[in-house]
């Protein structure tokens, strides 16, 4: 797997210099793991004392109910973190962290993050304040998410998600990285039902598709 990952990339390090980063990288005892596609990087039900940083591909984070139905939570793509709210409290997973693709995770250990220490405790309150302020981004996210799961139609929840993305990426055009299963699995509504509000919402000049690809009109 290709390794041209720059950490600078990351909120975590956001502020820090490549110097800074690599002393902070040895005393979190920072080890890489590759993943194939499927993999099951964290298993739900158990407790997790680091932190996942996704260095190439992508992991998505599913919640399965006693029926084995998964339902998709969200996509981390390079660059970002999961399992550091779980990490920080000590608490066992009720979700399951996948490799969406063939990737590569970092890991941190969470106890070192929130502890400082001789050889790089002047990078330690810049790393902690950016991880407080990607806490603070995941509930801005959850509380998003229970926006969207909150309309009552497969079509009122498909319009709140792609205004979301719209303003998000700052455009009426704009790439998801989710496809049709994905989609609907995130949305929590039936696939068949979801194609069939978006081929209607696209008859109605209010959407144009073209694969992950929308633009609202």
């Amino acid at each position: 797997m290709s390794d041209s990952f720059h950490f600078g990339i990351s909120p975590l390090f956001q502020g820090l210099e490549e110097r800074e980063i690599q002393s902070v990288l040895q005393c979190l005892s920072a080890k890489a793991r590759d993943y194939q596609k499927g993999e099951t990087i964290f298993h739900p039900g158990r407790s997790v004392k680091e932190v996942g940083m996704v260095q190439a591909g992508r992991v998505h984070l599913v919640k399965e109910d006693r029926w084995g139905n998964a339902a998709l939570l969200s996509t981390i793509s390079m660059g970002e973190l999961f399992g550091e709210s779980y990490a920080c409290v000590g608490k066992p997973l009720p979700l399951r962290a996948v490799a969406a693709e063939e990737c590569r995770v970092l890991f941190l250990t969470i106890g070192k993050v929130l502890t400082t220490c001789s050889s790089a405790c002047r990078f330690h309150a810049r790393l902690i304040q950016n991880l407080l302020s990607i806490l603070a981004g995941k509930n801005l996210f959850l509380a998003q998410k229970a926006d969207i799961l909150a309309q009552r139609t497969v079509r009122e929840k498909l319009l709140n998600y792609l205004f979301y993305q719209s303003q998000t990426h700052g455009s009426a055009v704009f790439t998801i990285p989710l496809n049709r299963q994905q989609l609907a699995d995130y949305l929590s509504v039936d696939r068949s039902s979801m194609t069939v509000e978006m081929g209607k919402l696209c008859k109605e000049g209010i959407l144009k598709v073209e694969r992950n690809r929308f633009e609202l009109l």
